[in-house]
C-alpha cells in the first residue's frame, strides 16, 4: 500500500459528550460544541456521534448539503421527516444514507414516547459533491453477520447495500469470542475505522472495549479478534481525499 502506516485509538472516555438531558451525544471526532485539533476527521470520515434520545425528544428541522449522512438504531428507532415531503422510520436493524447533496433539511425524532433510542450517526465527506438528495437503506438480520463481516454500505460505483458518493465500505460482524477474522482492504489507499458496538477485539493485536475506536491506515489486511461475545463496525475509508470545494 502507498499510505504510510498508523494507528489511533480515540476510548470510549475520551470522547467529546454533549449532555443536553434528554440527549446524550458522545463524539468520536470534533462536532458543535466539541472541538479537539487532532480529532477533525479520519480521511473521509468527518463525524463518528454516539446518540440516545429520551423518549419523545429529538432534532428539530435542520439543514445539511454535500454530507453523506449514515444512521444505524441500535435500539429503538428513529422518525424521520424532510422538506421534499419524505417522512418515515428508520428501525432497528435498519441502515439509512443520506446523500444531502445540494442541500436538504430534516429533523429526526424518537419514534418512542418513553423508551430512548440509541443510534450511530456518521458524517463521510462525499467524492462527487452537489448530487439530488438521496435516501438509501437495508435491512440486516443478525444472524447475516454472525462470525462474518456483513457488508450494509458500499461506493456508488458498486451500489451494494445501501451506498454513498464515496469510495467507502461498512460492514458490521458479530463475532464469538476466541475467532479471529482478517478483513482485506478493497482498496490501498485506504484505512480501517472500527468501531466496538460491545465487548472487547484485539485490532491487528491492539485491544480495543466497548464504544473505542481504532483507526489503522498502512495495512492491506487488518486482524479482528473478540477476546469476547463482540459486536463491532468496521469503516474502510478513503484516506486521500480529493474533494472538489
Amino acid at each position: 500500500t502507498n499510505i504510510m502506516k498508523t494507528l489511533t485509538i480515540h476510548r470510549a472516555e475520551s470522547r467529546g459528550l454533549a449532555d443536553h438531558g434528554w440527549l446524550k451525544s458522545y463524539h468520536t471526532f470534533s462536532f458543535a460544541n466539541y472541538y479537539h485539533p487532532d480529532r477533525m476527521q479520519f480521511g473521509a470520515l468527518r463525524v463518528l456521534n454516539d446518540e440516545m434520545v429520551a423518549g419523545g425528544e429529538g432534532f428539530g428541522n435542520h439543514p445539511h448539503e454535500n454530507m453523506e449522512i449514515i444512521s444505524i438504531p441500535l435500539e429503538g428507532s428513529i422518525h424521520q421527516t424532510d422538506n421534499l415531503g419524505n417522512t418515515g422510520i428508520i428501525p432497528q436493524g435498519a441502515v439509512q444514507v443520506m446523500s444531502a447533496g445540494t442541500g436538504i433539511s430534516h429533523s429526526e425524532f424518537n419514534n418512542s414516547k418513553d423508551a430512548a433510542v440509541k443510534f450511530l450517526e456518521i458524517w463521510l465527506f462525499p467524492k462527487i459533491r452537489n448530487t439530488a438528495p438521496r435516501y438509501d437503506h437495508i435491512h440486516i438480520n443478525e444472524s447475516d453477520r454472525k462470525n462474518q463481516f456483513r457488508k450494509i454500505i458500499s461506493p456508488y460505483s458498486q451500489k451494494e447495500g445501501a451506498w454513498v458518493y464515496q469510495d467507502a465500505w461498512f460492514y458490521m460482524s458479530k463475532m464469538d469470542a476466541g475467532l479471529h477474522l482478517d478483513y482485506k482492504l478493497n482498496q490501498s489507499d485506504s484505512g480501517v475505522y472500527a468501531f466496538v458496538l460491545n465487548g472487547s477485539l484485539k485490532v491487528n493485536k491492539q485491544l480495543i472495549h466497548s464504544r473505542d475506536g481504532i483507526g489503522i491506515t498502512g495495512h492491506s489486511v487488518v486482524s479482528f479478534e473478540a477476546v469476547n461475545d463482540s459486536e463491532v463496525l468496521l469503516m474502510e475509508i478513503p484516506m486521500n481525499m480529493n474533494i472538489a470545494s
